[in-house]
């Protein structure tokens, strides 16, 4: 019922609202280049009296193309398109009066002139940092400085809306249950780990960023929230390329080159990353035994580590132009990552009375190596019609890699007496392997004057295999320890069709959709019993079900728009999560998963008003997410001195915010954009686990200077907050971190020199504490981010100026 109430209120905000519009009749439109379909920004649309040849209206283009000319007069009209290096467009005799009502032109495709290939544009303009379409936020990243020569983690830390911590972990309005797409579609990189897949994309090769808090109809009904990285495709006419050299601190080295060829029907492109560098870790963990089941009541651990990272990437590509309104697209993309980690723990127990019971150390050396390559066939297709499409999807994926680990401990005497425990090597040898094919068709079709239809069909089929060899390493040699040797192998498909409806009344506009998913998750997992006898355990779980999306735009005049968005999803458990084989990495704390998890159930209520000036823009929202069987891993009750993390489904969480988002050109040369997010998360109760129910209000905030003094220089400087809340048995610390870049742009705008120095105050860390009716646990991880990175940039080509977005001086102001 409350959900009902929040979008009754929501839906009539909008009507009322809608009630002070005007009517007034437009005439909107979009351009794209005819060969690669990119959308032309910043092009020039006048509107011209048809007889004596006079400017009546102008405007601009928007980053993604699109035009309207509102409050058009009654009149005949010519319809004139300009845009550099390409053949003007016009459209003769238009009449607009009340009974023609609006005007839409559908796509208008640019043809290149002959003399496109411009030497030298020196007029350009930055792409919008942050734009909102369709409930999603899209987020320009070629203006991070502070991400130079870094990855994916790295962009996505300056990202207005998300939040990185000290260990890679990615969050969104504070939930950590957000999906990662790479271009629409999950990665098998690192077999689909979040945490390793935003270390393997190098930043360099990322054009955008899609932030989804609510998703629509024709996404994946998974996930609280949605990223979805863009990779670049390079589509500049003529011969170009680029290369990027860099090195940092601590032995730190990055480089990039990308090459692409664009000519008549053809686009060729390909892009190659290298990074290779070191991390420094150290961690604390403090724990209180409430219920000791011997005489060890304190245990204290310490843990300093250096890993060294070897990331390569390689994507290519060719677009061709079958027809005048078909393109077929073949790509390939491959990843080869290597790291190599060297740990150091101690261990330090302690009984009541502060007496020294154990104390040992352990030496872990760790050889985690691997690979993934995935490969795209792409078929669009534009009829006759304005606006209907076919898009047609295959790709086939396939990753491995092999994690090596050998943990050697030492036992140290206590007053001269040696301990009882023998100093016994340990070896995990873990395989994955993931198989993934997509198959996918969209189709869309207009409907009436400014409708929309599209329908879709989508099928997922994920194959895959953990499978973990443990050994003890005696005198004799290694023998298996068949404890923790076990076997599980994965069939994850998904089948989904979706229907969405877009259209406008007047100034509301509206986007109803609905999709519906069948999936299943069938699994063996077998291992050892007693007896060293292997047995097998299948794990089953089916899921179907109808996901309902509403998104209402309700255009306020000045520039302005109120936005209510209504969805219903779920969110699966990972694999691992599904998986029992225990990770045994931490003497004190094993991990492992739980066969018996269901789905989060996921409701998303939103409410949002956007504003522009002529200086600033401005979004705030406000927002309520419910969770239902939320899953959250939880510790077990200590049994000699160890605990296992399992995750459970618990009852609900649900958690209430306000955010907002501003983008301000305060002086010349000066922008500054900000972030900030408050939310109240309240947490049911988990007698069964010794959890009370708790809730608090947390925040957290983020802040991007860009600094323009001279021609040429620039400098840039963010800053980022995260305040502590409470998750369950977690109360998680607040963390803080800076960064800062200059770049300096040689003449001719060929190369450019950058300098970058990441948390500069080696203050971004991940800390907690957690708190249950058997145990208190105080853990501190700081992964050593700062670091000081000089990356020189060089570029060639002809086809600069359609990339750089360039703008014509001369426009047609508005003349009404």
């Amino acid at each position: 019922m409350a959900t009902l109430k929040i979008a009754a209120i929501g839906l009539f905000m909008l009507i009322a609202v809608r009630a002070y519009g005007q009517q007034n009749i437009k005439i909107s439109g979009r351009l794209t280049d005819s060969l690669t379909h990119e959308p032309l920004p910043f092009a020039t649309v006048a509107l011209l009296n048809a007889h004596t040849k006079a400017p009546v209206k102008g405007i601009q283009t928007d980053t993604s193309g699109n035009f309207v000319l509102e409050n058009v007069p009654g009149g005949t009209f010519t319809l004139r398109v300009s845009f550099v290096g390409y053949n003007d467009i016009f459209k003769e005799n238009i009449l607009i009066n009340p009974a023609t009502g609006n005007l839409n032109l559908g796509t208008l495709p640019m043809t290149a002139s002959k003399n496109s290939l411009l030497k030298e544009v020196t007029i350009t303009a930055k792409k919008e940092a942050l734009q909102n379409i369709d409930g999603k936020k899209v987020f320009s990243v070629n203006q991070s400085l502070v991400s130079k020569g870094g990855n994916a983690a790295d962009l996505l830390q300056n990202v207005p809306t998300l939040q990185i911590d000290g260990d890679g972990n990615v969050s969104l309005r504070g939930s950590t249950g957000v999906k990662v797409l790479i271009d629409g579609k999950p990665s098998v990189i690192a077999n689909g780990d979040i945490t390793q897949i935003l270390q393997s994309i190098p930043a360099s090769s990322i054009e955008s960023i899609e932030v989804i808090p609510n998703p629509p109809a024709n996404y994946e009904a998974n996930g609280e929230g949605i990223i979805n990285i863009i990779l670049k495709k390079n589509s500049k006419p003529g011969l170009n390329g680029s290369v990027d050299i860099g090195g940092g601190t601590r032995d730190n080295y990055n480089g990039d080159a990308s090459l692409s060829y664009q000519s008549g029907k053809v686009n060729v492109y390909g892009n190659y990353s290298l990074k290779n560098g070191n991390t420094l870790s150290t961690a604390e963990q403090y724990l209180t035994f409430l219920k000791p089941t011997d005489s060890v009541v304190y245990s204290t651990q310490t843990v300093s580590s250096v890993t060294r990272n070897k990331i390569q990437f390689v994507k290519a590509g060719i677009d061709y132009s079958l027809t005048p309104g078909s393109t077929l697209g073949i790509s390939a993309s491959f990843n080869l990552r290597n790291r190599h980690r060297n740990e150091f723990l101690t261990f330090t127990n302690y009984s009541a009375n502060d007496d020294l019971i154990e104390y040992y150390n352990r030496y872990n050396t760790v050889n985690n190596n691997g690979n993934s390559y995935e490969f795209d066939l792409d078929y669009n297709r534009r009829f006759k019609k304005p606006k209907e499409e076919l898009a047609l999807n295959f790709s086939y994926a396939y990753g491995s890699f092999r994690d090596y680990q050998q943990y050697t401990t030492d036992y140290n005497p206590i007053n001269g007496v040696q301990s009882p425990n023998i100093d016994t090597p340990l070896i995990s040898d873990t395989r994955h392997n993931a198989t993934n094919y997509n198959i996918q068709a969209d189709y869309v079709l207009p409907v009436g004057k400014s409708g929309q239809f599209s329908a879709g069909y989508r099928s997922q089929i994920t194959l895959g295999n953990n499978d973990q060899y443990a050994y003890n390493v005696l005198g004799a040699g290694a023998t298996p320890l068949y404890t923790f040797t076990d076997f599980f192998s994965s069939n994850n498909l998904v089948n989904a069709v979706y229907l969405n409806l877009k259209d406008q009344i007047g100034n509301l506009s509206y986007q109803v959709g609905v999709r519906g998913e069948d999936s299943h998750l069938d699994a063996i997992f077998r291992s050892y019993n007693a007896n060293n006898m292997l047995f097998a355990a299948p794990v089953k779980v089916p899921v179907k079900g109808i996901y309902p999306s509403v998104l209402l735009t309700e255009k306020l005049e000045n520039n302005s728009q109120l936005q209510f968005t209504f969805t219903n999803r779920i969110s699966k458990p990972s694999v691992r999560q599904f998986n029992s084989t225990t990770d045994f990495s931490d003497p004190t704390n094993y991990y492992r998963g739980n066969p018996g998890l269901i789905p989060e159930s996921v409701t998303d209520l939103e409410l949002d008003y956007n504003k522009t000036w002529q200086n600033i823009s401005f979004t705030s929202g406000i927002y309520n997410n419910r969770i239902n069987n939320v899953i959250q891993d939880i510790q077990t009750d200590p049994v000699n001195d160890e605990t296992t993390t399992i995750p459970e489904n618990l009852k609900h969480s649900i958690t209430t915010g306000l955010e907002l988002i501003g983008h301000f050109d305060l002086l010349k040369g000066w922008g500054l954009t900000g972030n900030a997010n408050i939310f109240d998360r309240d947490n049911a109760a988990a007698p069964q686990y010794g959890i009370t129910a708790n809730n608090g209000i947390s925040w957290n905030a983020n802040l991007t200077s860009n600094i323009t003094p001279i021609q040429r220089l620039s400098f840039q400087i963010h800053a980022d907050y995260r305040a502590s809340d409470y998750l369950l048995q977690d109360k998680n610390r607040a963390s803080f971190g800076m960064d800062a870049a200059a770049k300096y742009d040689f003449a001719g705008n060929r190369a450019s020199l950058s300098f970058n120095a990441n948390d500069i105050f080696n203050s971004r860390k991940r800390a907690f504490l957690k708190n249950s009716n058997d145990l208190l646990l105080n853990w501190e991880r700081h992964t050593v981010s700062s670091r000081a990175t000089l990356t020189f940039s060089y570029h060639f080509g002809s086809g600069g100026s359609k990339q750089k977005e360039s703008k014509q001086i001369k426009r047609i102001e508005d003349a009404s």
